[in-house]
């Protein structure tokens, strides 16, 4: 693969912005053009392939899963269907860490403590099975409300937060909390 990763990180352009929501309209990833600009926004980096085309992204928002009440990069990865395998995922999910990373290292407070992954394609379920996944330093922690495998990968030197609060739904025990106030309530997951 003759591919050319770059940084993109709190540097989306209105261009760039403009040909990833082609780009996910063409890959048929991202139909909805309203959508696809909100996620152009969350960029980390992109793939370019040989002759300088889009042929991947990966995108990240802060999310806070009840069962870590820890805030989490959700990350997200797609890589057209010409660019597919280890050769182009691997190197992307390590660099889009790598600059999170340092990104939140030059932060007060960081944002997040690292990356969590939701397995949303098959294939890569079955070529990444193990609950701890040295390739990209992840470790399976459970399952998402969709059924699909969730894994996370901390950041070096990662301290835990105050646990942030979490609605208790009536009926499950316990006292109802409030959401909590730090994160907008779409960044809440499940």
């Amino acid at each position: 693969m003759n591919a050319n990763i770059a940084t993109v990180w709190k540097q989306v352009t209105p261009a760039l912005e403009q040909e990833l929501v082609e780009f996910w309209r063409e890959q048929q990833a991202i139909p909805n053009e309203d959508e696809a600009r909100k996620r152009a926004d969350q960029a980390i980096c992109v793939l370019r392939d040989q002759d300088g085309a889009l042929a991947g992204v990966a995108t990240a928002i802060v999310k806070v899963l009840p069962r870590l009440r820890q805030p989490m990069y959700y990350y997200r990865i797609y890589i057209a269907r010409s660019q597919r395998g280890r050769e182009a995922f691997l190197p992307m999910v390590r660099e889009s860490r790598q600059i999170l990373q340092d990104f939140n290292r030059g932060l007060e407070r960081p944002e997040s403590l690292g990356l969590l992954f939701e397995i949303e394609n098959g294939k890569l379920g079955k070529a990444y099975p193990h609950a701890y996944e040295p390739t990209f330093d992840a470790t399976f922690i459970g399952y998402s409300p969709r059924g699909k495998g969730l894994y996370v990968s901390y950041f070096a030197d990662a301290m835990l937060q105050t646990p942030a609060q979490i609605a208790v739904a009536p009926g499950h025990g316990g006292v109802r909390r409030n959401t909590n106030q730090s994160l907008p309530a779409q960044q809440q997951s499940g």
